[in-house]
C-alpha cells in the first residue's frame, strides 16, 4: 500500500462538477493499494496517516501529527500511484491491485481512519474521474509505503 501524502490548508475533490469531499487543514493523501494489502498494512497505514508527524510544534520543526492538531484528512484512491515506471514511455499498472480487490483496501483504510481520528475524514469517490484541487502547506509531501 502507498500513500502520497501532502500537508494542505485546504483541499477538495469534485465528481462531475459536484464537490464529494472537502477539508480545511490537513493532510490530502493519495492512496494506491497493491496486489495482496493485507489487513496489517492497512491498520499501519492508517497508524501513520494519522501520527505522521509533519506539522511545526511551537519550535517550527515538524513534531505534530495530524491526530495532535486534530486536522481533516482527505483520502482519494489512485491506482496510479502504484505504477511501473522503470522503463519505457509508458506507465503499467500490473503492479496495482485491480479495482476489485483495492476497493474494499480502500474502503477499509477510510473506516480504520474515522475510526481513529480526532479530525474529519473525507474521500474522493472510488473509481470516477475526479478533480483534485489543492492549497499544499510548505509545500510539504512524503510517500509512505506499508
Amino acid at each position: 500500500m502507498l500513500a502520497l501524502i501532502q500537508r494542505v490548508t485546504q483541499a477538495k475533490v469534485e465528481v462531475e462538477e459536484e464537490v464529494v469531499g472537502a477539508i480545511g487543514p490537513g493532510l490530502l493523501a493519495l492512496v494506491a493499494a497493491e496486489p495482496g494489502d493485507s489487513e496489517s498494512q492497512i491498520l499501519k497505514m492508517g497508524e501513520r496517516l494519522l501520527r505522521y508527524r509533519v506539522f511545526a510544534d511551537d519550535a517550527g520543526k515538524m513534531n505534530r501529527s495530524l491526530h495532535d492538531i486534530a486536522g481533516d484528512l482527505l483520502l482519494v484512491s489512485q491506482f496510479t500511484l502504484a505504477a511501473d515506471t522503470a522503463s519505457g514511455l509508458r506507465p503499467s499498472f500490473s503492479s496495482a491491485a485491480p479495482p476489485a480487490e483495492a476497493e474494499p483496501i480502500f474502503d477499509r483504510l477510510v473506516a480504520e481512519c474515522r475510526r481513529i481520528s480526532p479530525g474529519r475524514v473525507e474521500t474522493g469517490r472510488f473509481r470516477s474521474h475526479m478533480t483534485v484541487s489543492l492549497v499544499n502547506d510548505g509545500p510539504v509531501t512524503f510517500l509512505l509505503r506499508t
